[in-house]
């Protein structure tokens, strides 16, 4: 029965892509959720899946650690990036210049973006491929140095073609916020990258949800007050929202 249970998963993942614990316990309610996480743990070892946070995806091909934990984020707080996505999607006039940070946030914006007539830079190439959906908008990856860990592009080649282009809005993502940090990110590239967006664009967006309070990275790269507008979710902490209100920022 057991075999016949982990066929099933494995068939599962392999049709439906990324999937949740939830999702695959739902097939199973008669079974405990420890008997699925051994089940997952098992089909790993074969090398069947990998498992990610939250879930499991398939296996079948070679994939890094990093992008096993670029998928995991994707489908993390779907729902809300859907929505953070849509509120962001609305501060675009047409006929601009946009900017779109890396990350899962900006994928999220770039799934939700109508089709209009548009200048889009951006330092995720996967954020790229995802607009190309669309017939309007004009592309521009800004070439640079890849971080394997979450697509986005940085270095000399990046910062010299972002110095030469006007930007009349810009949505940049955050790994972590502390009041006495502000914004951070892990790398220092890519730091620099965010530093000159924000000093170059009219209108400056930051895009986080509640999981990015309370964390610090190493490189900080702005504050509330430099922001124009946050789009969050609605589990942001109240002292943070009051913060965002004193700063004079519109939060979303």
């Amino acid at each position: 029965m057991n075999q016949i249970r982990r066929e099933k998963i494995n068939q599962y993942i392999q049709e439906n892509g990324a999937v949740s614990i939830k999702e695959i316990s739902a097939l199973f309610p008669e079974v405990s959720m420890m008997t699925i996480h051994r089940d997952l743990d098992k089909l790993e070892e074969q090398g069947s899946i990998i498992r990610t946070r939250g879930g499991a995806m398939p296996g079948s091909r070679q994939v890094s650690a990093a992008e096993a934990k670029l998928e995991s984020r994707m489908h993390t707080n779907v729902e809300a990036k859907k929505l953070m996505g849509k509120k962001a999607a609305s501060l675009i006039s047409k006929g601009s210049a946009v900017f779109f940070d890396a990350g899962t946030s900006t994928l999220s914006l770039a799934r939700e973006l109508p089709d209009m007539d548009l200048n889009i830079f951006t330092t995720g190439p996967n954020i790229a491929l995802e607009l190309s959906r669309l017939n309007n908008p004009t592309i521009h990856i800004c070439g640079g140095t890849l971080n394997k860990a979450n697509h986005a592009l940085s270095g000399p080649s990046t910062l010299q073609m972002l110095e030469n282009i006007n930007i009349a809005t810009a949505f940049i993502g955050v790994s972590g916020y502390t009041d006495e940090s502000g914004f951070t990110c892990g790398k220092e590239e890519e730091m620099m990258v965010k530093m000159l967006v924000m000093e170059k664009a009219v209108k400056k967006v930051i895009l986080m949800d509640c999981s990015k309070c309370g964390r610090i990275l190493p490189y900080t790269f702005g504050v509330i007050e430099d922001a124009d507008y946050i789009i969050g979710d609605d589990k942001l902490p109240a002292d943070f929202v009051k913060k965002v209100e004193e700063a004079g920022t519109i939060l979303l």
